[in-house]
């Protein structure tokens, strides 16, 4: 967990994008601006933009589960080398070669992007009703989470609500927009990423961007991070138990999730033994079954011509 959420002054899986991936807007579902009229961009655009977002999360949800596959030898039991945690992660994904840092760190960059979404669009949020709408305080969706927009899974298209809009993201990101993002719904505008969450209960509260303290704009949006969140960590398992099968899958987030897991998720054959005794013990009661039959008939045989003779004496 330290490694996927961060720790000390390590951005962690989850802060690996704000590190090298800070001016790919895919990597946080930014540019995805849009307003019903005359606009600097249109809905088509816009829709490109996020569904380069939804393309690009596939693609780390890929590589977290092709990472994965490492975890394991040909028997299926934990690799100790790709599960070493004695020292940290490296975070660059080209200098980091053990298994579990690699799954971590695809993992986190999708939670990242998907955490995105809800912080930086309008998705859940609501526009400030004591001024007027837009491009400084666009409207909001009010929408929960998890979003369809965001099913990593599916292999369609999503269909993308009208009046869905993320900001756009310029060096200088201010209300209203300057440089490119001139004229147009900016990443400050729609921004909800800072206030206190509880790590216990999630509890939203202390928001400190502007359109944070509308409403509860800043509460809706980590509730819908939090959801889409869990979505995804489920999403991933399913990935695991279809591409590698559901026992294997099983020790591999077994491996995700325990601090020792070549102790802890070593596979001992213990299904199997359990599985064959079972097996064993059903034949062998079958066997009992048949021979007490036998014995019983044999038994009566015996006595009908004992019964048999003794009569014919």
């Amino acid at each position: 967990m330290d490694f996927l959420a961060g720790h000390d002054r390590d951005f962690g899986g989850v802060g690996a994008p704000d590190s090298d991936e800070i001016s790919d807007p895919a990597a946080h579902c930014d540019g995805a601006d849009f307003l019903e009229g005359s606009y600097p961009q249109t809905r088509g655009q816009a829709t490109a933009a996020l569904l380069n977002c939804v393309d690009h999360l596939r693609v780390r949800l890929g590589e977290a589960v092709d990472r994965a596959g490492d975890l394991l030898d040909g028997d299926g039991q934990v690799v100790a080398e790709e599960v070493d945690f004695a020292s940290d992660c490296r975070m660059v994904e080209a200098a980091e070669s053990r298994a579990k840092c690699g799954t971590l760190e695809a993992l986190g960059r999708v939670l990242h992007g998907v955490q995105d979404f809800y912080s930086h669009s309008n998705w859940a949020d609501e526009a400030d009703p004591t001024r007027a709408t837009g491009d400084d305080n666009p409207p909001g969706l009010g929408l929960p989470g998890p979003s369809p927009v965001l099913d990593l899974r599916s292999e369609t298209p999503p269909v993308v609500p009208p009046g869905l809009s993320t900001g756009c993201y310029g060096l200088r990101d201010e209300v209203p927009g300057v440089g490119e993002c001139a004229e147009r719904v900016t990443h400050a505008a729609l921004n909800k990423d800072t206030g206190l969450i509880d790590p216990d209960t999630g509890e939203a509260t202390d928001p400190t961007k502007p359109r944070g303290m509308v409403g509860q704009n800043f509460a809706a949006a980590v509730a819908g991070a939090i959801e889409e969140s869990r979505r995804q960590w489920q999403d991933l398992r399913a990935e695991l138990v279809g591409r590698y099968g559901e026992h294997d899958a099983a020790v591999m987030v077994c491996a995700l999730t325990h601090d020792d897991p070549v102790d802890d998720c070593r596979d001992r054959g213990w299904e199997r033994v359990l599985a064959g005794l079972l097996a064993g013990a059903v034949v062998l009661a079958g066997l009992l079954a048949g021979a007490v039959v036998l014995a019983v008939a044999v038994v009566l045989f015996r006595a009908r011509r004992r019964r048999a003779r003794m009569s014919g004496s």
